[in-house]
């Protein structure tokens, strides 16, 4: 499968901030877009409030101007960022009096990649990378696809 270099290196992003423990939902330097984003926190402008889509002035400033960050548009990074925290358990917009979830909770981060891994293949018209699904279709009691492996 064909996938966009912008595809590879945020999956390669959120998979080391995950297994290395360092995926947080509820800081902007750690959750799904601050990792994508190297870790800083500069996309936090786009928005007024986080887990929002909703553009801010300067947010539509560098979208108009057709600016990314690591090949995302400022709209497809807050809504990457609304999908993780909605994969994650939250409410949107975040706001932390109403917290019910444990951000270091491995579940929680893990529905949450899930989502942005999917929305990251939909944004790039691949087939979701992490859909093992087809391994289970069958034709007259055969696999129709040979299990991969290595």
């Amino acid at each position: 499968m064909n996938t966009s270099y912008r595809l590879e290196r945020a999956i390669t992003k959120l998979y080391t901030a995950f297994h290395s423990g360092s995926l947080d939902p509820e800081n902007c330097h750690h959750c799904a877009v601050g990792n994508i984003c190297d870790n800083l926190d500069t996309w936090k402008h786009l928005t007024d409030k986080h887990g929002s889509t909703q553009l801010s002035y300067l947010g539509r400033l560098n979208e108009v101007a057709g600016r990314k960050i690591n090949g995302y548009s400022p709209s497809e990074l807050l809504t990457i960022e609304t999908v993780f925290l909605q994969g994650c358990g939250y409410s949107l917009p975040f706001r932390r009096s109403e917290k019910k979830v444990n951000p270091k909770d491995k579940e929680a981060q893990y529905r949450g990649l899930c989502a942005v891994v999917e929305y990251l293949c939909d944004l790039d018209g691949v087939v979701n990378v992490m859909d093992i699904s087809k391994l289970f279709e069958y034709e007259n009691d055969k696999p129709r696809y040979e299990l991969q492996l290595g």
